[in-house]
């Protein structure tokens, strides 16, 4: 009888005739759906004994990767802008420690707005009796900064933002790296920044010396389509800092009596540390949310944008990623082995056999959809020679270490991958300077704070020391 009535409602609401039509739009939602949701990494690697610290942990994408790398038993350290005893890290913490079955999951307390916080934390970090590191994931900047509405005051806001984020990236690495470099060769150390899908936008027109602050502020596209190229741009440069390293002391050591040993070739890897960018995609909720003002920008939501959200959900669950499917990229960028320990089988004769069809990481690379990226970014224009070329002391010095060194080890190829090597210089050299103009901003405003705080507590000092008047007009009446 039940059946009887819901294939009358059904034939009242769709009539047999476009039972065709029906499946058509089915299968083409699900093929839309299945193609937004992008590729899904075949990789699993076993992360028991691996630490892992992650920026932005607590933003949507940051829970979801820390629970699948907790799911994975990683060691897990979450830096949190907010008190770890009385934030959001305080309730998220025990619940991923909970649904994981992982104890291994801490936070510790690290504003990334704050230079002396990072400098503190990292401090802190280096002189503790555990300080192995396998991964370094820059979640920070993967959500957009500010939103498709907004005035021009704001828009500066948003820029100062943005950079300050950069500069925590660039901070936290050079800070951290003294210690990754003196780390066992045999410890496979990746750092991984995370960037929003806007990078292309920016390519064609890229130039290191794009002014930030200008009374017609750029599109919130453009400007963070610069920012994560930006940083793509200094991981590759990192990565060339890292491989222009003596090669000697970075080589695993073999085991001449084992059934396999490390396939190792310095045209593909020359460091242990491998430094990748990965652009997760468009997620709705790390991407979409905040352009429109339904997350939190500056502790601040748009109601108007949050119900603007709250409309469009039923589309953007269709054409844009779920934290989970967002997240594929990432985790293939850290469960793909690298040249240094890809395994290769023993010929007879005593001579390795390269695998060659084995996929792994590619240094410096920029990874979406899990594979490699190519991005033509246009190459900066070479300094004119008297304005690069060392004293001529100097410069004989540098081509005699040059002559001496082995070959290979000082000077490398220019590869051109993402603006070549002149363009990642002085993108570099472009971040050491807003570096040094943050920290001097920052330094002068905790100086303030702590004048006006020094002040206040003088003043209530005064308040609580000061005897009540009496009024003696009328004492004698």
């Amino acid at each position: 009888m039940v059946l009887k009535i819901l294939a009358v409602v059904g034939e009242t609401i769709l009539p047999s005739k476009y039972d065709a039509h029906a499946v058509l739009a089915i299968l083409t939602l699900v093929t839309i759906y299945t193609y937004a949701q992008g590729r899904k990494t075949t990789r699993e690697r076993d992360l028991h004994g691996r630490t892992v610290l992650i920026t932005g942990a607590f933003t949507p994408h940051g829970l979801s990767l820390m629970d699948s790398l907790a799911r994975r038993g990683a060691h897990i350290i979450a830096l949190s802008p907010d008190p770890i005893d009385t934030g959001s890290p305080s309730i998220l913490i025990p619940l991923l420690r909970s649904e994981t079955s992982n104890e291994n999951i801490y936070a510790e307390h690290c504003d990334l707005s704050s230079p002396s916080s990072i400098r503190a934390f990292c401090t802190g970090l280096l002189k503790a009796e555990q300080q192995r590191l396998d991964a370094v994931i820059f979640a920070h900047e993967y959500a957009p900064v500010g939103t498709f509405f907004g005035s021009a005051a704001r828009h500066a806001e948003d820029e100062r933002a943005r950079e300050a984020a950069s500069c925590a990236t660039f901070l936290l690495t050079t800070l951290l790296l003294p210690a990754l470099l003196v780390a066992p060769v045999e410890r496979d150390i990746r750092l991984v920044a995370l960037i929003n899908p806007f990078y292309a936008a920016a390519a064609p027109n890229f130039s290191p010396a794009q002014p930030l602050n200008t009374s017609t502020p750029p599109p919130v596209l453009a400007a963070e389509g610069r920012r994560a190229l930006r940083t793509a741009i200094l991981m590759r440069h990192l990565q060339r800092v890292l491989d222009a390293l003596p090669t000697g002391a970075q080589v695993p050591r073999t085991d001449v009596n084992a059934h396999s040993i490390p396939v190792v070739s310095d045209k593909v890897q020359r460091s242990n540390i491998v430094a990748v960018s990965v652009s997760p995609g468009i997620s709705r909720t790390d991407v979409i949310a905040p352009l429109l003002g339904a997350g939190r920008s500056g502790g601040k939501v748009s109601w108007g944008g949050l119900l603007f959200y709250i409309l469009l959900n039923p589309l953007l669950r269709l054409i844009t990623k779920s934290p989970t499917s967002a997240l594929q990229s990432v985790l293939h960028a850290l469960f793909l082995p690298t040249p240094f320990k890809l395994l290769a089988a023993i010929a007879p004769d005593g001579t390795p056999q390269e695998r060659s069809e084995e996929e792994v990481l590619k240094p410096g690379a920029l990874y979406a959809e899990c594979a490699v990226v190519r991005v033509n970014v246009p190459p900066a224009p070479v300094p004119p020679e008297n304005d690069i070329d060392p004293e001529p002391s100097a410069k004989g010095k540098e081509k005699a270490k040059a002559e001496d060194a082995p070959p290979g080890q000082t000077s490398r190829p220019d590869d051109g991958e993402l603006g070549g090597e002149v363009l990642g210089t002085l993108i570099w050299d472009e971040y050491e300077s807003e570096l040094k103009v943050w920290e001097d901003r920052a330094a002068a405003e905790e100086r303030e704070q702590r004048e006006r705080e020094e002040l206040l507590a003088r003043q209530r000092d005064g308040e609580r020391h000061t005897p009540p008047t009496v009024d003696t007009s009328t004492s004698g009446q």
